[in-house]
């Protein structure tokens, strides 16, 4: 049936081995087998000591924030002392994109550390640095202010920003993402979120 073209997704000829989400309209022979559901698109601020899961059974996950609808879930995650921009979607191929994804896809944030920051550190931060045996990427940074800086990274490692800053000898104090490809936090405060476009996130 694939092979005979028989079989669409989104009105294109299925491919073998192919995933297929909620948002995803299937037909067969031109008979309709599954309607796309409606997709959602959310921009959330993540609070400080919110844990980004949606298991009920562990204390302070992200329904003790957010009233948010069923269905979605986080696309990417925040660890629990990190907060800002975190994207809620039921989109099944927008979430495999911005977890799974080989490109050099960016996301910002805005990090305030324990002592002031100098020229030679920022360099360390920006050419890459050596945490869990292996070197991060180069990354643009930009100063802020005496202990604040901009960060924007291509890679998401595990608690990496706070890995870096402790391998130069510093420790992060707070931690902010502002934005994750082109969506931006804009003016949400911890708690809030809005609806946004799948343009919005890609520009």
């Amino acid at each position: 049936m694939i092979v005979q073209q028989r079989l669409l997704v989104n009105g294109q000829p299925a491919q073998v081995n192919q995933p297929i989400y909620e948002t995803d309209e299937v037909t067969f022979d031109g008979q309709l087998l599954q309607e796309a559901k409606k997709c959602i698109y959310l921009a959330c601020y993540k609070p400080c000591g919110i844990e980004t899961t949606l298991n009920r059974e562990i204390p302070d996950n992200l329904y003790c924030s957010f009233d948010i609808p069923e269905g979605v879930f986080p696309a990417g995650r925040l660890d629990k002392a990190s907060e800002g921009l975190l994207l809620f979607t039921n989109d099944g191929a927008l979430y495999q994109d911005i977890v799974h994804c080989k490109t050099l896809q960016e996301k910002q944030y805005l990090v305030t550390v324990n002592k002031p920051l100098t020229e030679e550190v920022l360099k360390r931060l920006s050419t890459g640095v050596k945490i869990m045996d292996k070197m991060t990427r180069p990354c643009l940074v930009k100063k802020m202010g005496d202990s604040e800086f901009q960060i924007t990274l291509t890679e998401g490692r595990n608690r990496q920003i706070r890995r870096m800053c402790y391998k130069l000898g510093y420790e992060v104090v707070k931690l902010v993402r502002t934005r994750i490809i082109n969506l931006q936090l804009g003016n949400l405060k911890p708690g809030e979120w809005r609806s946004v476009k799948k343009e919005d996130i890609y520009g």
